[in-house]
């Protein structure tokens, strides 16, 4: 049998056995990602099915409308200096005759900023907070005798409506699923692990039951819990619960143990899997999986935080959830690319600001061992920065219990934060009732408690004191007290403002405190100022460079950072890992130009602008920076030592070593870390030659054809030795990709930058460029050849499986 048929027999084995798992489980579930129309611009009537839509672009999801929309100097820095604008989507499908019966329904995982749903030309539904989803129940509406055409209408609402950039569209997931319509209800699996210890773990797992309001059945529910290696390690069942009056009917099986378990931490993020199944008649009718993870957490002024009983420290960051060229568009290699990017420098955490991040985040999060700091608002306000379609007062509740059933069985989410930068303005206080927010936080806390009782609730504060007193008052460095909202959260935490922690804890003893945002401005000093034994952690603001909120034309964005948005590491990037990692290291820095640095938010935030290369203007002195973890370095310019020097700075000076007015002589320069004498660690940077070729690196080796899997190809323009060049003139970079891929974006790291990311061609920054692939459903060879004046063209052969 030749290639091509056996091609065949194995696509039409496995779609059989797909189609009749999914027929044995009782439930259907297909990724409704693919073969979307889109439109940009509003029109009348796009729900309507007989619209004419074959001149639309075809594409798939997920999708951002507003990342390739002209750069717009007018439009403001907030958003990212991109117009308001509105997106149609139209997808085309005809529905299985094995459907009828079943109950039929999509799953939105989110519309940004707000959006609206349409099956043939009836509304399904809509999002008034684009960062969370919502179910549509179609199985009225669905048609099995033509086409259904389903249609959405994404916006990005008003220039006020966040202070940010948003992006536009369907940013994420939708599924299709059919079910009995006695089934499990949507996020309605709930797994809590109370009690802990070595040799064995309790499991309690509730389960929301649609379809048998006021009935009596013979419906039982069985639980089985299996490991990481697929071996079933408990199993529990209950009897449904009969003529109960609600809509979804919630019951609590029997808890069960698991024995010798493998905890979940940040170093062996082990993962247990449960599988429920509704049994009507001795018959499987319907069965979904959960992933969960058995771990404690525990908050305490006297520790801070503790996971499994061990003391951590959170070392995190607090970002924006755009994820560079793409966009908001939450594509699970770009996130997972970022995730390993962070732990590989130290970081243990991530805090959402300022909403929801995806589903996918959270479940790499779990996979990876990333603590998260789950946070669902900005501010509480029916008005300014309200990035929802209706007043916040009107629809908190609903996204907060949308929110805590859909995250809430993530191990990765250690804390619920309900807002962010709160008791600055009385109007960002949530309900008027003259306390700046702390009768909106008891209210928010009790819901909070009703889905999940296992973890505690927090609000990020802005950097004012109490009386929501700021900077430019003449009493903020006199009356030093905490703000009231921040004395009643379960979790204190605070924006800056480190120096005042101790003062704080004089009026209010009581608060566990974490730093829910530090500068990056300020380096090391806002971990080595904090009490780091008593108090929680930290996560360092815009640690990735994000979109929107720029502090002037032409930056696209906040770059004050230690990545890029391409995700290349800036210097100090290095100093933050000899700070959260262990391991010796020393790197050196090289400044070029002056520091740039602004007051935002009350607080001085900026970046010393440093490179780590070693091709400079001969005879002229340039400042060095060495950042070590080490007890002293020694510094060597072409083999001569310019002198030994001790780690002994304090404040954002630690770690760091000044070598002031060093005369650049090309050749080498080289660091050498010591501790008792001995060398630990060293990095060395050398003078390269002139930039001559193109180089190619492709960073996934393992790219699979799913339609969704992204690569990204790194260009570096290198000399005759192939050593990567920083200073090529900025040449443009063709791209040309054939294959079973397509270009979803090119980028090179440069927030100043007025190209767009879906053109084939890209300017070199600091001798770098990159650009990112989507593979195809179908398995494949892919050509990239990128080209560039006076410099030799590369081409690189990948494949797809």
């Amino acid at each position: 049998m030749g290639k091509k048929y056996w091609a065949v027999f194995y696509f039409l084995f496995f779609v059989i056995a797909g189609k009749s798992q999914s027929s044995n489980n009782g439930r259907i579930q297909e990724l409704f990602d693919f073969g979307w129309k889109f439109h940009y611009g509003d029109i009348a009537n796009g729900q309507n099915p007989s619209l004419n839509d074959a001149d639309w672009t075809t594409l798939n999801i997920p999708h951002d409308f507003q990342i390739n929309q002209p750069w717009d100097s007018a439009s403001g820095g907030a958003r990212g200096f991109k117009k308001m604008g509105v997106g149609w989507y139209r997808k085309s499908f005809n529905a299985d005759p094995s459907w009828k019966g079943q109950k039929v329904l999509l799953d939105f995982e989110g519309i940004m900023l707000t959006g609206e749903a349409w099956l043939n030309g009836h509304p399904i539904g809509e999002t008034d907070y684009g960062y969370l989803g919502f179910g549509a129940d179609i199985t009225n509406l669905i048609k099995y005798d033509s086409t259904n055409v389903l249609a959405v209408r994404a916006s990005t609402g008003k220039r006020n409506g966040s202070r940010w950039y948003t992006g536009g569209g369907l940013f994420r997931d939708v599924h299709l699923i059919v079910k009995n319509p006695i089934s499990v209800a949507r996020h309605g699996i709930y797994i809590t692990t109370p009690q802990i210890n070595k040799e064995e773990a309790s499991v309690a797992i509730q389960i929301g039951i649609d379809g048998i309001r006021n009935k009596s059945y013979d419906l039982n529910i069985e639980a089985e819990i299996f490991d990481a290696a697929g071996n079933k390690v408990a199993e529990t069942h209950l009897p449904a619960p009969q003529r109960n009056k609600l809509h979804t009917v919630e019951a609590k099986l029997p808890m069960v143990k698991v024995l010798n378990p493998k905890l979940w931490s940040c170093e062996t993020p082990n993962l247990y899997t449960a599988r429920l199944s509704l049994v009507l008649d001795g018959k499987v009718i319907d069965r979904v999986q959960q992933q969960f993870g058995i771990r404690t957490i525990e908050f305490s002024k006297d520790f801070g935080f503790k996971l499994n009983g061990k003391k951590v420290f959170i070392k995190g960051i607090a970002n924006h959830d755009d994820l560079g060229a793409v966009g908001v568009a939450a594509y699970q290699t770009a996130i997972a690319r970022e995730m390993d990017t962070l732990k590989a420098y130290g970081f243990n955490a991530i805090r959402t600001s300022h909403n929801p991040y995806s589903s996918t985040f959270l479940r790499l999060a779990d996979e990876k061992g990333l603590l998260i700091i789950d946070e669902l608002y900005d501010k509480w306000s029916n008005d300014d920065y309200w990035a929802g379609s209706k007043p916040w007062t009107s629809i908190w509740y609903q996204n907060e219990i949308e929110w805590l059933k859909r995250d809430r069985n993530h191990p990765s989410v250690i804390l619920w934060s309900f807002g962010n930068e709160l008791q600055m303005r009385e109007d960002f206080a949530g309900f008027p009732t003259e306390d700046w927010g702390v009768t909106t936080y008891r209210i928010m806390n009790v819901l909070a408690k009703r889905y999940d009782s296992t973890r505690k609730t927090t609000v990020a504060m802005f950097p004012a004191r109490a009386g929501a007193i700021g900077k430019t008052d003449p009493d903020f460095d006199i009356k030093i007290f905490p703000p009231e909202l921040a004395t009643v959260t379960e979790v204190s935490s605070f924006n800056y403002r480190w120096k005042n922690y101790p003062d704080y804890l004089k009026h209010a003893p009581d608060m566990n405190i974490f730093q829910s945002e530090a500068s990056t401005n300020e380096l090391t000093a806002p971990y080595f100022g904090m009490n780091r034994e008593k108090m929680i952690g930290l996560a360092y603001w815009g640690a990735i460079s994000y979109w929107g909120e720029s502090n002037g034309w032409p930056k696209k964005g906040w770059d004050f950072s230690f990545f890029d948005h391409a995700l290349n590491a800036y210097p100090q990037a290095y100093l933050i890992k000899s700070i959260f990692k262990e391991e010796p290291l020393v790197h050196i820095a090289v400044q070029g130009t002056a520091a740039d640095s602004i007051t935002w938010n009350d607080i001085v935030v900026g970046r010393n602008n440093v490179q780590s290369n070693w091709n400079w203007e001969a005879g002229r002195k340039y400042n060095i920076y060495t950042y070590t973890n080490a007890e002293q370095v020694e510094l060597f310019v072409n083999g001569k030592s310019i002198g030994i020097r001790k780690n002994e700075g304090t404040g954002d000076k630690q770690n760091v070593i000044l070598w002031k007015d060093v005369v650049y002589q090309p050749g080498e320069i080289v660091a050498v870390a010591r501790n008792n004498g001995k060398e630990v660690a060293r990095h060395q940077l050398k003078t390269t030659g002139k930039a001559v070729a193109l180089k190619l690196v492709a960073e996934n080796n393992n790219w699979t054809a799913d339609g969704m899997s992204l690569n990204y190809i790194k260009v570096y323009a290198v000399d005759k030795n192939g050593a990567r060049v920083y200073n090529v003139s900025p040449e443009a970079v063709t791209f040309s990709v054939t294959g079973a891929a397509k270009l979803l974006a090119v980028d090179n790291g440069d927030q100043y930058s007025d190209e767009l990311f879906d053109q084939p061609v890209r300017k070199l920054h600091n001798g770098f460029a990159m650009c990112i692939l989507r593979a195809d459903q179908k398995p494949g060879a892919v050509s990239i050849r990128v080209n560039a004046p006076g410099l030799k063209g590369s081409t690189l052969l990948l494949a797809t499986h």
